[in-house]
Order: structure tokens, then C-alpha cells, then sequence
């Protein structure tokens, strides 16, 4: 039986695990922190349960290629899905624009605030309902594909490459300025960080309109955890709080992986289901750098890299009919020398499990980039000043709620903040970020095997390898993996 020791113990590692013993190899993961899941994790404060990367969850509808792989990996398996029904509502003085889950609610909601952008809105409405059967593939990646099932695969995204022809080059800022109403054009125009083209947001939207975009209900780290039992239901091996350091290589092989407490793992294939960065230079020393990889590392103009401020907030009461998440603008504050003009507010009130009876659990993202993160590891040096910021931030966001919302005025604390920092030491994000490379104009899409060149028995696997990254696609690399080694070991893949 051979050996797969895969380092990381997130989703995309999971994945592989479980895809590993479902075909007849012995495997370990070895995980640095002490709870497996990596990014899709939650944790406890105070009586409150904060999850830390669920937004929402494409895969979620029934019938759909992705469920069918979220169930057999278990993460969805017997799972209720809570389906909201906007994706986001977003204040602009006077108006209230909803993004609704219904798209001809969507329409007329928005005709009746701005009549003059009807022509407009018809249109997002009718390319979001084009993409309605789009389906993130999930049977095959491309270099084990024969040329029949390209073309069929090809011809199955017909849809979805219009759309990308249409959008892909015209910036989000910019596909919103077509609009009239500044209510729309400012919800169009910050509905994902600034750098993202204008085809993302129909991809997003139309998700969450066919219910394939949705939350599962336990949060992220219930999901997690119901990976990892069935994965050591199949026999599989979980090493925690295990930080792999090095790799040993002779012949074009990697013989073992060396670990921060000494221990030593070998095996006859390797997957690095962790940060690329970590696995390149790292993991292999700088010695097996990928051409794909570098040049994006050396560009982040055109491929940036998202991070944010998670603020985490106990609300002694119950929201009431506060949309699921809310954006509204708020008296301007600094971080890193950039104005905060609007916060966007989530709310958990659909899992009353995560906070004492009576209680909600509030969350604010605050996105953070390039320069973001330059200052807060600048700040890292001097802890007492990095704890003072992390409690500012959390001020300000709290003083900026009351305002909006007086009632909850001494009945609101701050629980936890998290910065990029923090992405970064529990998870080895590089650079804090907990996506991929972003999808913009100038940058080009990346669709990566996971070979590693100069090494046969290692691949690299995660969300790094498919736009748009996140959890799907570390879900469906970590199975494509175990389907390249069981071609290499002339085997038939058993999923």
C-alpha cells in the first residue's frame, strides 16, 4: 500500500485525505494548528461562536456536480442550508439597495428606485439568469481530460464564456458607472474589493440566484470537523499542531518531510495542500521555483491579494429585520492611512447556538491589501502598540453601529479583532490572504496542474491553483490530486 503524507489539514488536504483512503492508499495529514480546517474555522469567546470564513458557500443546491462532491467528502452531508434572501443590502442616503436572491425581485425592486436605469438593470438581470445552469466543474481537471471531453466541456461553458468575453476586461468601478442612480452605482461599484473585473459580480449573482450560494448551517468549522471525521472514519491519520519545515529531495524525489518538532514523515508521494508561497519557498527553499507563480508575486498591481479586518462583536438583544448583511456609510475613520467610509455588518441570528440565549453575534470585514499589510507587520514589532490599534479599530467600529443603530447602545462589545497578521500566523497565508489572486482586467487567469517541475512525487494543491480560489476550489483540487497520482500509479480512480 503506498504512502501519501499530505501537509495541511485544511479543506483542500481534507479533500485529498479522504480521496486517498477512498482509493486504497495509506495517508497522514500533518496540520500546524492544534484543530484541523485551516481558513475555514471558527472559534469561542466569551459565550460567543465566531465564524471565521463562511459567507457564503457555492455548492450548496442539490443536484448540482459540487454538492454531490461536498456530501461524498462529508461537508454537506445530512446539512440544512440557510438560504437568505438578499446577498447583501447596501444604504445610500435615502435608499435601500437589495440584492435579492429572486432576480425579478431584484428588477423591479431596482427599476422602482431608478426608473432611468431600466435598460440597464434588464440587462444585468437577464446575463445573471444566462448563467443560471453554470456549474463549476468538477469531474475532470484539464490535463487529465481527452480531447472529446474538452470540447464537451468547452461546449458546456458556453454561456459562462460569453459572459467573460462581455465583462472580463471592464472593471467593476467601471461597469458601474453605466448606471444612473448613485444608490446603484455605489452598491455595483464596492460589492467586491476595487481591482475585481465586472464579470465576477455576474458569477457571484447568479450563484446565489439558482440556490447554489448559500450557508450551511453549523458554520464553517462544523463543516470542517465533519471532513476530518469522515476522512478518519476511512482510516486516515491526523497529526496536529505539526508544522512541516522542510522537504528532503534526492533524485527528483522528495524521501521525507522534516517537521518543527524534529519528527520526520516518509512516504512514496507528498501533497503540499498549504499556501503556495510556504510550499516554494519554504518548503522547497527558493530551488524549484514556478514561472506562473513568480511573475504573479512580482506583479501584485495585477494580482493583488485580499486580506482583511475581521471584527467580531457580542449584541445583547436580537437584530430584528436587520438584513443578513447590511453595508451603510459611516463618520470616516483611519486604517493605515486610508478612510473608512462604510462598514458592512453580518449578522448571525440564524444560528442562536452561536451566542447565549437572547444574544447575536455581530461581524464587520474591513478589506486590506498590498500596503495594509506592509504596516501591520511593521506594527507586529512592538506588540503593545499592535494590541492598541487591534482595540481602536474595534472602538471605532462599535461607536460607528450605535450611531446607526442607537438601541444597541451598552449592549455591544467587541470580542475579538483579527488582522492579516493573524491570517498569516495560524494559517501561513502568505501575506495574510485567505483568497487566491484576485480577477482583475490586466491579470490572467491561472490553471495549474499542481506538478511541481524537477519533482515526481509531490503536488501542490489548494486554492492557488483555480481562479476564483476559496473553498471550492480547494475542495475539488484536493480530489483532482489523488486522481493524478492514481494515474501515475496506472489505477483506476475510484471517487
Amino acid at each position: 500500500m503506498k504512502m501519501i503524507v499530505i501537509i495541511g489539514g485544511g479543506v483542500a488536504g481534507l479533500s485529498a485525505g479522504i480521496f486517498a483512503q477512498k482509493n486504497g492508499f495509506e495517508s497522514i495529514i500533518l496540520e500546524k494548528h492544534h484543530t484541523p480546517g485551516g481558513e475555514c474555522t471558527g472559534w469561542n469567546r466569551e459565550g460567543y461562536h465566531i465564524d471565521g470564513c463562511i459567507h457564503w458557500l457555492v455548492g450548496t443546491k442539490e443536484g448540482t456536480s459540487l454538492h454531490k462532491l461536498w456530501t461524498t467528502v462529508g461537508a454537506l452531508e445530512d446539512v440544512d442550508i440557510y438560504h437568505p434572501d438578499t446577498f447583501m443590502s447596501c444604504e445610500h442616503g435615502d435608499f435601500t439597495v437589495n440584492l435579492y436572491r429572486d432576480i425579478d425581485k431584484l428588477r423591479s425592486s431596482w427599476i422602482s428606485i431608478s426608473p432611468e436605469d431600466k435598460a440597464e438593470i434588464e440587462i444585468l438581470c437577464e446575463d445573471v439568469s444566462r448563467l443560471n445552469s453554470f456549474e463549476i466543474p468538477t469531474d475532470k481537471p484539464m490535463d487529465l481530460m481527452n480531447v472529446f471531453e474538452k470540447i464537451k466541456l468547452f461546449a458546456s461553458m458556453k454561456e459562462a464564456g460569453t459572459i467573460i468575453k462581455k465583462y472580463s476586461k471592464i472593471a467593476l468601478k467601471e461597469y458601474a458607472s453605466r448606471f444612473k442612480h448613485p444608490a446603484i452605482r455605489n452598491t455595483l461599484a464596492n460589492f467586491l474589493p476595487e481591482g475585481y473585473s465586472a464579470s465576477t459580480l455576474f458569477f457571484a449573482l447568479a450563484s446565489f440566484a439558482n440556490g447554489n450560494a448559500s450557508i450551511p448551517y453549523g458554520g464553517s468549522k462544523e463543516m470542517a470537523m465533519r471532513m476530518a471525521k469522515k476522512y478518519t472514519a476511512l482510516g486516515g491519520k491526523i497529526v496536529a499542531s505539526c508544522e512541516a519545515l522542510k522537504l528532503i529531495i534526492n533524485e527528483k524525489k522528495v524521501s521525507r518531510v522534516i517537521c518543527k518538532d524534529g519528527e520526520t514523515f516518509e512516504a512514496d508521494y507528498f501533497i503540499a495542500a498549504c499556501d503556495a508561497h510556504v510550499l516554494y519557498e519554504g518548503l522547497l527553499e527558493g530551488k524549484y521555483n514556478d514561472k506562473a507563480f513568480q511573475m504573479r508575486y512580482n506583479n501584485p498591481k495585477d494580482y493583488p491579494l485580499a486580506s482583511n479586518i475581521y471584527v467580531a462583536l457580542g449584541y445583547e438583544g436580537l437584530v430584528g429585520d436587520i438584513p443578513r448583511t447590511l453595508r451603510f456609510p459611516i463618520n470616516s475613520f483611519k486604517i493605515n492611512g486610508s478612510n473608512i467610509e462604510h462598514l458592512t455588518l453580518a449578522h448571525y441570528s440564524y444560528e442562536p447556538s452561536f451566542a447565549p440565549e437572547g444574544h447575536t453575534v455581530l461581524t464587520c470585514a474591513i478589506n486590506q491589501f498590498q500596503q495594509d499589510y506592509d504596516e501591520w507587520s511593521r506594527l507586529t514589532k512592538n506588540k503593545e502598540a499592535y494590541k492598541q490599534e487591534k482595540l481602536r479599530i474595534g472602538n471605532e467600529v462599535v461607536e460607528a453601529i450605535i450611531k446607526r443603530f442607537p438601541e444597541m447602545e451598552g449592549k455591544i462589545k467587541v470580542l475579538d479583532v483579527v488582522t492579516p497578521i493573524t491570517y498569516e500566523r495560524y494559517c501561513n497565508a502568505y501575506r495574510g490572504s485567505f483568497m487566491a489572486f484576485l480577477p482583475t482586467i490586466e491579470g490572467k487567469s491561472l490553471d495549474h496542474s499542481g506538478k511541481i517541475k524537477g519533482i515526481n512525487n509531490i503536488f501542490l494543491s489548494g486554492q492557488w491553483l483555480q481562479p476564483p480560489g476559496g473553498l471550492p476550489v480547494a475542495v475539488v483540487t484536493g480530489k483532482d490530486t489523488i486522481m493524478r497520482i492514481c494515474k501515475k500509479e496506472k489505477q483506476s480512480f475510484i471517487s
